[in-house]
């Protein structure tokens, strides 16, 4: 079984519109929800065995705090500029050359990428993944290179309204 988070970046910051969009830091309330969404994942969830973030700084800096909650080592945190700005078609294609080592993976992305591929795993329809929101899916695959929609489901969503941040 193959468990995955899709977490969409936290909060960003539009304070300086010389930056470009893949430069973009986070903002005040990124900076202090994304530990607290990590706070609140080591709580119910599983921790992830690899994380993997969009190249874009204000995923990375998500990614960051991320790792720095659930206490990983930097070498358990990978880029992959296939994730900015992804469709779900590429984000499957990240996921599926993952290696067998990993069952529990989180990654860090954007919009409208997250929501559309959260959206491949239910019925139920979620209209938009909000900052630093995590959906959680789960995968009866047995080799991450036969993950797809027949074996896989969502069966959480969490965001930070929820939790009052």
């Amino acid at each position: 079984m193959k468990t995955i988070y899709a977490v969409r970046h936290a909060k960003s910051s539009w304070a300086d519109s010389s930056l470009s969009d893949e430069k973009r830091p986070l903002n005040e309330r990124g900076k202090r929800s994304a530990p607290l969404m990590a706070e609140m994942m080591i709580l119910k969830e599983t921790r992830p065995d690899v994380l993997i973030t969009s190249t874009a700084k204000r995923a990375r800096s998500t990614a960051r705090r991320f790792r720095d909650a659930y206490g990983l080592d930097k070498d358990l945190v990978f880029r992959d500029g296939r994730l900015y700005l992804a469709t779900p078609e590429e984000i499957l294609s990240v996921l599926r050359e993952l290696p067998e080592d990993y069952q529990t993976v989180a990654f860090f992305g954007h919009n409208p990428g997250i929501t559309d591929f959260a959206n491949l795993f239910a019925e139920d329809y979620i209209e938009n993944v909000p900052t630093c929101g995590i959906v959680k899916l789960v995968s009866t695959a047995e080799h991450w290179y036969d993950l797809n929609t027949l074996n896989t489901r969502r069966t959480a969503f969490y965001y930070p309204r929820q939790f009052g941040y």
